[in-house]
């Protein structure tokens, strides 16, 4: 009678135990000790895609990449020797051949003489896990190199406004200014969600709150959403013609008029052309100096493939500005395999700049501006500055730069190629960037690597050990 209620309630457990194991939503399986799979749950099924029948029988390095198969083998041989493997994340291979990121934990299966016969397998599924931890990294990386970049505009457009202003007072207003011109901006991103905002109220958030109320204030234009780096470029620009136009134009005077007009440029529907057109105003004259306003639009525009031109009128100034709406600010594509950098010649003691070539390859023209800036009040020749990839090559192709800064991230397009072609020509060079060493191209990781936002000596340190091997023998 004991007997038989130890072997029901036995049966009972091992009924049970097949009830879980079947409605399990991991995958559950055991296998042989030279790998063959025994039995199959459903749970197995949902997750690689093969029934039972199809699968039972078969050798598991079919679930198994190629080159994990040897991490297979190392732990069919720790299973011999009855160690378990707990939680350890893996890939495996579906039916359809999508790969599978997986948890997994081993166990070794004893007969009654205690003796390993094979092993069970339980796996989770942990893709989803996988895939949203990979695009929190992303967004942290993309919010890094952001904030990073932010803060070196706010370092340029600082270091520009200081070089250009007449005196302390003036550079305070003027950095002032502009500084609040790129919180404005950021503010409207946020309220949009940072899905991009309206060029209108772009527009009237520089010219002031009352804009859209003020008769002697004109906005006109199709609805347009900018996005990316054009809103803190554009935002820049409109600043500095309204500044200009509140010290000396339209809005100094109550009989004159401001008109903003944009529309699409005909037969490119990603082009926009803005014209900003003052009237009513007397003694419009041209600086014989052009300042940091009309140096920031016209190389701002250009770094984007825009153009500008500023008319003075006798009755009021016109600025026509044409760029693209289209946004660049993507995330860039995956690594490709480069070269190895250039031999690591010893580098010779520099004591000066003066003479030696130089190439800036920086997206962001407000720190381009900077940069060339600086590079030439410490004697260098900037023989170009490019913005793009394309435009770094194309430079290449024509002059023989000393040097080069190179950013690591141009509009969303990694620079792999133009490192490599440095490289081959070995010339020295450094890569800025807002990003880590991770996002580097492969092979030159341990280049020198400037972090935006750097110092003026961080910048002159890495510029003597670049010069220093361009002046080495090669």
């Amino acid at each position: 009678m004991g007997q038989d209620r130890t072997s029901t309630d036995h049966d009972i457990e091992l009924e049970r135990l097949a009830s879980i194991v079947a409605s399990s939503e991991d995958a559950i399986i055991s296998k042989s000790q030279d790998g063959i799979i025994r039995t199959w749950n459903a749970g197995a099924t949902r997750i690689f895609g093969y029934t039972a029948e199809e699968i039972i029988g078969e050798p598991v390095f079919r679930l198994i990449p190629p080159e994990l198969h040897e991490q297979e083998r190392e732990i069919l041989a720790r299973l011999r020797d009855g160690e378990s493997i707990k939680h350890f994340d893996t890939v495996r291979v579906a039916k359809d051949g999508r790969l599978v990121d997986i948890s997994l934990t081993v166990s070794p299966l004893r007969n009654q003489a205690g003796e390993v016969v094979g092993a069970s397998k339980i796996g989770r599924d942990i893709t989803e896990r996988k895939r949203a931890e990979a695009m929190q990294k992303l967004l942290v990386d993309e919010l890094n190199h952001r904030v990073k970049n932010t803060l070196a505009i706010v370092q340029s457009v600082a270091s520009q406004s200081l070089a250009f202003a007449d005196s302390p007072e003036d550079f305070l207003a003027s950095f002032g200014g502009r500084l609040q011109t790129l919180s404005k901006a950021h503010d409207l991103l946020v309220r949009e969600r940072m899905q991009g905002i309206s060029l209108r109220d772009l527009v009237a958030s520089q010219i002031g709150s009352d804009a859209e109320l003020d008769s002697s204030i004109t906005l006109s234009g199709p609805d347009v959403t900018l996005r990316g780096t054009l809103v803190t470029h554009l935002a820049l620009i409109l600043h500095e013609l309204t500044t200009n136009a509140r010290k000396f134009g339209a809005l100094s005077l109550d009989q004159a008029r401001l008109s903003v007009s944009w529309e699409r440029a005909p037969n490119a529907a990603d082009r926009l052309v803005l014209v900003w057109s003052e009237s009513g105003v007397p003694s419009v004259s041209e600086p014989q100096t052009p300042g940091f306003g009309t140096q920031l639009i016209k190389k701002t525009l250009a770094a984007s493939g825009g153009t500008s031109t500023i008319s003075y009128r006798p009755d009021g100034l016109e600025a026509r500005i044409e760029f693209n709406v289209q946004d660049r600010d993507d995330i860039g594509t995956a690594p490709s395999e480069g070269p190895q950098p250039a031999s690591d010649k010893p580098a010779v003691a520099v004591t000066s700049f003066d003479g030696l070539k130089a190439l800036l390859v920086e997206d962001e023209a407000i720190v381009a501006m900077d940069l060339e800036f600086k590079f030439e009040q410490l004697g260098f020749d900037v023989v170009g500055t490019a913005a793009s990839v394309s435009e770094a090559l194309d430079i290449l192709s024509k002059t023989e730069p000393d040097l080069v800064l190179l950013d690591a991230n141009l509009h969303g397009e990694r620079v792999d190629k133009v490192a490599a072609a440095l490289a081959e020509r070995a010339i020295p060079f450094a890569f800025a960037t807002g990003y880590g060493r991770d996002t580097l191209p492969d092979g030159f990781r341990e280049m020198d690597m400037l972090s935006k936002p750097y110092s003026d000596a961080r910048l002159v340190n890495v510029l003597s050990r670049l010069a220093g091997r361009a002046v080495a023998p090669r």
